[in-house]
């Protein structure tokens, strides 16, 4: 099989040939049709990602694809089967094997493209918005990097929460793009005076925040009593510190979320979180905006795009045909 492999952090990937895996005791062998680009995938590739993988390693966090063959005493999904997944690695290769219980099967209308830019940015917005961020009808929601994969289906599932959604992105295009899934406020990224805006809205709420550095620390003095902040990345390279006195004055909640951790310390929270974006997507309530698909060997520009932030929505992987 074809496959992107990486052998050195920071270095260049590779398309090689390697040899189709068979699947173990549990587990089922996917052929990939398409594979959701991250922020993450360059973290793990120039090795500053919190999970370094053995060198070499086949890139790519999410997939769809078809069930080709399943692994001894493995019960199903039958092959055949049209299912979408995380994988953490593996998935920029016509195949790959994992276990059985971290598929679920595609619902009608959605197609291969849609469905591999989905369960790690839907999964976290949804996941983080719930859990963590505990966000409620009626409440303020602030997304950073609101035309960005993860945080556009912020937007759409703050919106779908019953939450006032205040969008920050660079550019009337992106916000453009923010406003279409949802936005009701929408704030240039570039313009001075973020927390004057914010205070000036009334406040907010709850901040699902995934650039960092000097966005997060004027959010979170804009912040109501009891808010939420929670840190989901840091796409703008720093790392905010955070004046605990702040946190005591306004009693506010800051919390990390890294959606790899709950798929190992609380799996059943992640699977229930997919069951209801997948049912929300097939009852017409969530609809994924469409980025950039690029074929297979173009994946090298696919992680440019995601580096220069210039994406909007997922960047998805074409790897073969269906």
């Amino acid at each position: 099989m074809q496959a992107w492999l990486i052998d050195t952090l920071g270095g260049t990937p590779n398309l090689v040939t390697l040899t189709t895996p068979d699947p173990a005791p549990g587990e089922v062998r996917v052929r990939v049709i398409a594979v959701g680009l991250n922020f993450a995938d360059l973290l793990m590739q120039a090795g500053s990602y919190q999970v370094r993988p053995t060198l070499p390693y086949v890139p790519g966090m999410e997939f769809a694809g078809i069930v080709a063959a399943l692994g001894p005493g493995t019960s199903g999904p039958a092959p055949g089967t049209r299912v979408l997944g995380v994988s953490g690695t593996g998935g920029l290769a016509e195949a790959l094997c994992l276990p059985a219980d971290r598929l679920s099967p595609l619902p009608d209308g959605m197609d291969f493209d849609e469905a591999a830019g989905f369960p790690i940015a839907y999964g976290t917005a949804h996941l983080a918005l719930t859990r963590n961020g505990a966000l409620k009808p009626g409440e303020t929601l602030l997304v950073t990097g609101a035309a960005g994969g993860v945080g556009l289906t912020a937007v759409e599932i703050g919106k779908r929460l019953g939450a006032r959604v205040i969008a920050t992105a660079r550019g009337a295009d992106r916000l453009a793009v923010a406003q279409a899934a949802g936005a009701d406020v929408l704030i240039d990224s570039e313009a001075p005076g973020l927390k004057d805006a914010l205070r000036a809205l009334g406040g907010v709420d709850v901040v699902f925040d995934t650039v960092g550095g000097p966005a997060f620390d004027e959010a979170l003095r804009a912040c109501k009593p009891e808010g939420r902040l929670l840190a989901i990345g840091f796409a703008s390279g720093q790392v905010p510190q955070i004046p605990a006195n702040l946190l005591l004055v306004k009693n506010l909640t800051v919390s990390g979320f890294w959606y790899g951790g709950y798929q190992a310390h609380a799996p059943k929270a992640v699977a229930a979180s997919m069951a209801q974006l997948l049912d929300w997507r097939a009852a017409g309530d969530l609809h994924p905006h469409k980025g950039q698909v690029l074929p297979f060997d173009r994946f090298p520009e696919g992680l440019e795009l995601l580096r220069s932030r210039r994406a909007t929505g997922k960047v998805v992987i074409r790897v073969q045909d269906p």
